[in-house]
């Protein structure tokens, strides 16, 4: 299915011209001991040179398995079995590997999905910058040094020339991922394939980077396909659309005309699950004092929410679960041979959670909110300054309490993949803290598990993989299932569901506000998705630069910001002024 375009688009586009991208009946599949998995069946898209196309689908749809057939990097047993990815009118899937080694980097670049996994832990940024731009013949010596700091520099980060020698572990997540986006950019491709490259990043951030993306676009002609969930960047920043679903491509044509009247019921549910739609029906319903519309595929998440907040806006004032006093990080920096600088990471930071509730801490990548996560859960000390939870102090915590402590305190990390153990089978890494708790039998175990994928939208059958042989999306879920699994009280989510398309958002949301009127879980949620913060949380933290500018409940943070740093974050929210269909 080719992409429609509409009467003004087609004008722009000579069609006379060869596409620099064609993809034809694409084929693709994974060779199992059961025989060849289908996972993209009959894909047609074709991209013409300065042309912008996003790939949006939930997870597993096979959007990042079309593009990495594009340029040979198919995991494990995958293989194109049939069909043709025509660039430049030369079909890349009759090329030999050297051949599409010479495509891959200086014509067409790539930024992966997972930055953690994609970065080598034993070598500093600086190296792997320059190492890419080296290989692919931009630069050498001296010169190929100023170029990585140029590109990362171009790529959102302002003190590139101090970060050389830093190492991946030593970047927020954000950080890691404006380094891929750096490499990928460095030899000015003719297309770059950008696999979810903003899912990490703050919005401000995020538009900057789209910004010079679409400055490359305008002035050098590059072409960029975008594989995202996120249904406002498509809606801003592509002008085609392809919507997947299970490997197939069920709609495609202009971004606005299909988000603004989508015609196929998988698109329209899509749609209707978009964040940025879900928090302003919420708002009108709430200011109207109406029944609130259904979002979440039938689900009234919507309903639940506002019932919610109206019952803890009656509720006496309890006393905080977690109590942050005055906490101070100081991390020293690694210079030049032996010298040393210290860096602020989180300066006087003061909060308190209720129990029962949800806090939001967002902010700028960097900022200092993963930071603030780790010191709670007590994976890295605090340099000044008392966490207390429950009455205790978590830094005098020490044995058998320390243990009670993290049984009844769980995290969901933000990068799924570094987190989750490619050794273990997803069934054994859910199941790792109930035996480490001495928690259940055997028998009792395994069910539990079972019980837990079903609770995250997963077939019992997924216990038998590994998660090298799961997306994103389907990883992160893993990573929430395991963290529920001990029935903990508090739940630190860091970035928990950046990496989920919007129905599976939707369902973890959904799944999450569930469990929290059930079992009455507390939860700190660390996030830049500020649409995401407008349907879960009860209370903002609004941090920058290690501090906590600005603190109150969400209908204040988001009705009458005060500080002119909320107040851009808010604008900076991708599609936030479009009007999506239903």
């Amino acid at each position: 299915m080719t992409p429609a375009m509409n009467e003004n688009e087609s004008q722009n586009i000579d069609t006379s011209i060869t596409p620099l991208l064609q993809i034809r009946n694409l084929e693709v599949g994974f060779r199992t001991q059961r025989g060849l998995v289908p996972a993209v069946r009959g894909v047609d898209l074709t991209l013409y040179q300065g042309q912008t196309l996003a790939i949006v689908g939930e997870s597993g749809s096979g959007k990042t398995t079309t593009a990495q057939s594009i340029i040979d990097l198919l995991p494990g047993t995958g293989e194109v079995t049939g069909g043709e990815i025509l660039f430049e009118g030369r079909d890349l899937t009759k090329m030999s590997p050297k051949e599409i080694q010479g495509v891959r980097g200086n014509l067409i670049g790539y930024v992966p999905q997972d930055p953690m996994s994609n970065l080598n832990p034993v070598w500093n940024i600086g190296f792997q910058v320059e190492e890419a731009i080296k290989a692919n013949g931009v630069a050498q010596g001296k010169e190929a040094k100023l170029r990585a700091i140029q590109v990362l520099e171009e790529a959102g980060l302002g003190d590139a020339s101090e970060r050389l020698k830093q190492y991946p572990h030593q970047f927020s997540g954000g950080m890691r991922q404006r380094v891929l986006i750096g490499i990928g950019l460095s030899s000015r491709p003719k297309l770059l394939i950008a696999d979810e490259p903003t899912s990490a990043l703050d919005v401000t951030v995020q538009r900057q980077i789209l910004d010079h993306l679409g400055t490359l676009t305008r002035d050098y002609g590059t072409s960029v396909l975008f594989i995202t969930h996120d249904l406002g960047l498509a809606a801003e920043r592509a002008e085609q659309l392809v919507v997947m679903y299970r490997g197939k491509v069920v709609e495609s044509g202009s971004s606005k005309e299909i988000l603004a009247n989508p015609q196929h019921p998988y698109t329209q549910r899509l749609v209707s699950a978009a964040p940025s739609l879900a928090s302003r029906r919420i708002q009108s319903a709430k200011h109207a004092d109406a029944a609130a519309p259904e979002i979440f595929s039938g689900d009234s998440l919507d309903a639940t929410l506002i019932a919610r907040a109206a019952e803890r806006e009656q509720a006496a004032p309890a006393k905080d679960l977690i109590s942050v006093q005055d906490v101070s990080k100081t991390y020293r920096i690694r210079q030049q041979g032996f010298k040393y600088k210290e860096l602020q990471a989180v300066d006087g930071v003061s909060f308190g959670v209720q129990r029962g509730t949800t806090t939001a801490i967002v902010g700028e990548s960097g900022s200092g909110k993963s930071t603030v996560a780790k010191l709670l859960l007590q994976l890295e000390t605090i340099t000044s300054g008392k966490i207390e939870f429950d009455g205790q102090d978590v830094a005098a915590l020490k044995g058998a309490e320390l243990l009670k402590f993290r049984r009844r305190v769980q995290p969901v990390f933000q990068d799924p993949y570094g987190s989750l153990d490619p050794q273990y089978s997803v069934g054994n890494t859910i199941a790792e803290p109930l035996l480490a708790h001495k928690v259940g039998t055997a028998k009792e175990r395994q069910a539990r598990v079972l019980e837990l994928l079903d609770q995250v939208s997963l077939p019992a059958a997924t216990r038998y993989r590994y998660p090298s042989e799961l997306s994103g999306g389907q990883r992160q879920r893993i990573a929430v299932a395991r963290a529920l699994a001990l029935k903990p009280d508090v739940l630190v989510l860091d970035e928990a569901v950046s990496a989920l398309d919007v129905l599976v958002q939707g369902q973890i949301l959904n799944l999450l506000t569930e469990l929290q009127t059930e079992l009455g879980l507390t939860y700190l949620f660390i996030t830049h998705d500020l649409a995401v913060v407008r349907l879960i949380a009860d209370n903002v933290c609004v941090m920058k630069k290690g501090r906590i500018i600005e603190a109150a409940t969400t209908d204040e943070v988001f009705d009458n910001p005060r500080e002119r740093y909320t107040q851009d974050l808010l604008a900076a929210i991708p599609g936030g002024n479009f009007v999506f269909g239903r």
